[in-house]
């Protein structure tokens, strides 16, 4: 199983980036799926959460109305489109998929699957 993100870089503030995460070995649609970011020295938080088919759909309040968490189950990949960034959003971002959130309810650190992470710096 491989999730792997892309799509990380520079941008200014205000500017937009979108993120990928393409998925082998699973197929995301039987998952829950998340974005999660992590900055030096402080814990990995979760930035948007896919609960599935309920649709629930969770944003962290600082990127609500900036950042749109979707899937494409043809191209089994998920996506994170994040605009009018700012530079608190300068994090390595994380997707993540698990198939015991829905039951829980939530999207949780414990993550069965991971990507690697993606570097996005978002500065002047």
């Amino acid at each position: 199983v491989q999730l792997q993100a892309s799509g990380g870089g520079l941008a200014q503030p205000g500017g937009s980036l979108k993120l990928s995460c393409a998925a082998s070995g699973i197929s995301l649609d039987d998952y829950a799926v998340a974005w999660f970011r992590q900055v030096p020295g402080k814990q990995r938080e979760v930035v948007s959460c896919f609960l599935g088919s309920s649709g629930a759909t969770r944003y962290l309040n600082s990127v609500k109305g900036r950042f749109t968490i979707s899937r494409d189950n043809a191209k089994n990949t998920l996506y994170l489109q994040m605009n009018n960034l700012k530079p608190e959003d300068t994090a390595v971002y994380f997707c993540a998929a698990d198939s015991s959130w829905p039951l829980m309810g939530r999207c949780t650190i414990q993550a069965q699957y991971w990507g690697q992470g993606t570097q996005v710096t978002v500065s002047s």
